[in-house]
């Protein structure tokens, strides 16, 4: 009989430790779960068209056919590839989210502008930025902020003027590529029948590289001065010479109408004393 108990309380204690590790099991799978969607609608989404490596903070969209920059880049992004794409232009606030941002690499694009304050949203921790093998001409320092990244900016069509002399000056390029930053066009010296600033003209330093035009003396900066001291020149002389027609018309005017008036007054009979008016006078005494 004792026997018999002992089984049965045996068979009872097993079957309610195994009711329990089901319980535990359902638990956890429900946790399990629970965790699993809770992370699904927090974790940072991959922009389409792009890939996204999480463990390295890298989001890879070279080659994707796009036009302008994807939205919806994680903030948290490190390396961001955006080479060989359509892409034209750079919002003003394009990055402005991605604050741990080391590596933009924009080359091979189409991007022939940038729009004021573009770049100046980058963060001081961007160590690379590329904009090589793109269609920019003309850009200056207010474009590209305080950034004091590595920069990549040869083959483009640039405009060689003050405004990119003052920007090569501020930015840190990379320099095994500044021999391939060279002039498409450039400023024209007086003299040369253009203005300075028609990015139009080609100007006798078109084709050679920016690096080297500095290094042998060349300055844009002074170049653009004198064209416009000659300019202010030419525009006070203009000036001056409509002001001194305006006089001389205004006094050669001025006497015609003096002689027409002289000549009316002449004309007309001197006043003098009717002879009733002097004999009454003469009474009078």
């Amino acid at each position: 009989m004792c026997t018999g108990w002992c089984e049965e309380r045996w068979t009872s204690a097993s079957g309610g430790r195994r009711r329990d590790k089901r319980v535990d099991l359902h638990r956890w799978l429900c946790i399990t779960i629970l965790f699993s969607a809770l992370w699904g609608r927090v974790s940072p989404q991959c922009p389409d068209s792009c890939h996204c490596a999480w463990d390295t903070a890298t989001v890879q969209c070279s080659d994707a056919g796009l036009r302008e920059i994807p939205e919806g880049i994680p903030p948290e992004t490190v390396s961001l590839h955006l080479e060989r794409n359509y892409i034209r232009n750079l919002p003003e606030r394009a990055f402005s989210e991605l604050v741990h941002l080391r590596d933009l690499y924009l080359s091979h694009n189409r991007i022939d502008s940038l729009a004021s304050g573009a770049l100046r949203h980058l963060g001081p921790e961007l160590r690379l930025l590329d904009l090589s093998h793109n269609l920019l001409r003309q850009a200056n320092r207010e474009e590209f902020g305080s950034t004091r990244a590595k920069t990549r900016l040869y083959h483009n069509p640039w405009h060689c003027d003050c405004a990119l002399q003052e920007l090569m000056e501020t930015l840190n390029l990379e320099p095994e590529t500044v021999n391939g930053i060279v002039c498409e066009s450039s400023v024209r010296g007086v003299g040369e029948g253009s203005r300075w600033e028609d990015p139009g003209s080609q100007g006798e330093h078109a084709g050679q590289p920016l690096v080297k035009l500095l290094d042998s003396g060349v300055n844009f900066c002074s170049l653009q001065r004198k064209t416009t001291d000659v300019a202010m020149l030419v525009t006070m002389f203009v000036w001056f010479f409509m002001v001194i027609v305006y006089v001389v018309y205004y006094v050669r005017q001025n006497q015609a109408e003096a002689r027409r008036h002289l000549e009316y007054l002449k004309s007309l009979p001197s006043p003098g004393k009717s002879p009733t008016e002097t004999d009454t006078l003469s009474t009078g005494f």
